[in-house]
């Protein structure tokens, strides 16, 4: 795993050791501060190069093309509010995947499997074990934004989001994020009507290098991938991890996300 992973530098195979703790320390002490943080190089070059190189044919033909129109809950109502409400307004968000049954011999699932790996993270998150998801599609998804494509405003449905940066894009391909845009007794709604119309002060911006993982608090803040252009698509995986084993979504999740049940 060194030849993929920066051991030297973050040594998540390292548990229990001073290093290992000042690594955690850091992460608690910027997620808790800054609602993520970024571990820049946590890929080194010469396996994100490899990696991307893996994945891009299965991606130019392989991957399902998602294009929805959506509002940030994406949820098709919110009762209480009116469907014309500013907060509900529709944004477009369009993805190509690829699902972890089509990328099962890749170095990202030799990262996601990774067990040390798993259990820095949950320190980081304060829990006290991750588990891998045994759904066969859902458990890792590479996804791939091309030109004049994006992943607009939404809030996560899980409390934490993980994702490694594969490939930047030329131009765009920025995340941009208002941290604790609503609350679990304050949905804030003219808020989030106030952002999605442009107008929120407080919203920042990140441009990610490949080779960077990312752990964000997403449930509460709301987050978008501004739009690709240029002729190099972003490349980014995203890791499925839970509290409890054997977890699955279901056939019509599936459906819902990747096009197909199985």
């Amino acid at each position: 795993m060194n030849n993929i992973l920066d051991l030297d530098r973050y040594p998540v195979d390292k548990e229990g050791s001073q290093a290992w703790h000042a690594m955690v320390a850091q992460a608690v002490a910027e997620l808790d501060t800054q609602g993520m943080f970024n571990l820049e190089g946590f890929v080194r070059p010469d396996a994100v190069q490899k990696l991307v190189a893996h994945i891009k044919p299965v991606m130019d033909t392989q991957s399902y093309t998602h294009k929805r129109l959506h509002n940030i809950y994406f949820q098709p109502e919110i009762p209480g509010l009116e469907a014309q409400h500013p907060a509900l307004r529709k944004v477009e968000t369009i993805n190509h995947t690829l699902c972890a049954d089509q990328i099962s011999d890749s170095m990202v699932m030799s990262i996601y499997q990774y067990p040390p790996f798993a259990r820095f993270l949950a320190a980081t998150m304060g829990k006290a074990q991750l588990h891998v998801m045994q759904d066969p599609l859902a458990a890792v998804n590479v996804m791939a934004y091309r030109a004049g494509e994006a992943l607009n405003w939404h809030f996560d449905r899980s409390e934490f989001t993980t994702t490694l940066l594969l490939q930047a894009p030329e131009i765009g391909g920025e995340f941009e994020y208002r941290s604790e845009l609503r609350s679990a007794n304050d949905p804030n709604y003219a808020g989030v009507a106030e952002l999605l119309e442009g107008r929120d002060p407080q919203v920042k911006r990140i441009r990610l290098q490949a080779g960077t993982l990312n752990v964000f608090r997403g449930k509460n803040t709301a987050h978008r991938v501004t739009t690709v252009k240029g002729a190099v698509d972003r490349f980014i995986a995203v890791f499925s991890y839970y509290e409890k084993p054997g977890v699955m979504f279901s056939d019509a999740e599936r459906l819902g996300f990747y096009g197909r049940a199985a």
